[in-house]
């Protein structure tokens, strides 16, 4: 297949792209025009970085170069996604494990099947998948906790004093915290394919790849992201929705 390539002179002139917005913020006194050119370099510096580090990871021996950016990706991931669960005890470890292993679950589940070969430039892009939207679903999984118990928190003290137990009283609680996180991806799955074709399915048209092929790949991809966001949003909820409670089951205040 015939590929365009793209030069970096041709990519300078994408900036008119990054003047838009940052004209309308300009124009509606939105003073965003410094976060917007801040984003946008940042961001194309990141995505070249990340281009010779893939380069290079895809050049040492599958193994290693898997075993490494996968450690930096659960890493980041549970840095950022920990973030949203404030004062939290124990947060970021049981995030950590959390994404962990859902990811080791996750790829042995495609490696037994042989959905994918255990080579870097097939693990690492699609781990990279799981693990980001596994990261997003536990972010809006805690930051529901949180906020719904600081909302609720009248309601949990009068359920407690009427002999609920810590479990029976956050139940709503959980519940709105599983649907906060599942929604986006819920939502995805209504409508893929018909409003935009999904980044991976894209990527392997423009590589050649027959669409039907392409379809059998996504489909992989996408189920898989669905259970792990569903999986990791359960856990997360379930697992810290007691370090709200002490252990005379009384209602901490955690303040955010």
């Amino acid at each position: 297949m015939d590929t365009t390539e793209i030069s970096n002179l041709s990519l300078t002139f994408l900036i008119v792209f990054v003047i838009i917005p940052v004209s309308l913020s300009y124009w509606f006194s939105l003073g965003l025009s410094k976060s917007i050119v801040w984003s946008s370099f940042r961001g194309v510096v990141q995505l070249f970085l990340i281009g010779y580090v893939l380069t290079f990871l895809f050049s040492i021996p599958d193994w290693q170069g898997i075993a490494l950016w996968v450690t930096v990706m659960v890493l980041v991931a549970t840095i950022n996604a920990s973030k949203r669960g404030g004062n939290i005890p124990k947060v970021r470890m049981v995030v950590f494990l959390i994404i962990a292993i859902i990811e080791v679950s996750v790829l042995a589940l495609w490696l037994g099947f042989g959905y994918i070969t255990f080579t870097a430039d097939k693990v690492i892009p699609i781990s990279g998948m799981v693990i980001g939207n596994s990261m997003i679903a536990i972010g809006l999984a805690l930051e529901r906790l949180q906020s719904q118990f600081k909302e609720e928190r009248g309601r949990i003290l009068a359920a407690l004093s009427l002999g609920a137990t810590p479990k029976q009283s956050s139940l709503m609680i959980v519940r709105k915290s599983l649907k906060a996180a599942m929604i986006p991806n819920i939502d995805g799955l209504k409508t893929i394919g018909l409003v935009q074709l999904p980044g991976m399915m894209t990527g392997l048209i423009l590589g050649g790849v027959s669409p039907l092929d392409a379809v059998k790949y996504q489909i992989v991809i996408s189920l898989s992201i669905f259970v792990s966001v569903a999986i990791c949003a359960m856990l997360v909820t379930m697992v810290l929705y007691k370090t709200f409670f002490n252990d005379k089951m009384q209602l901490k205040v955690i303040d955010k």
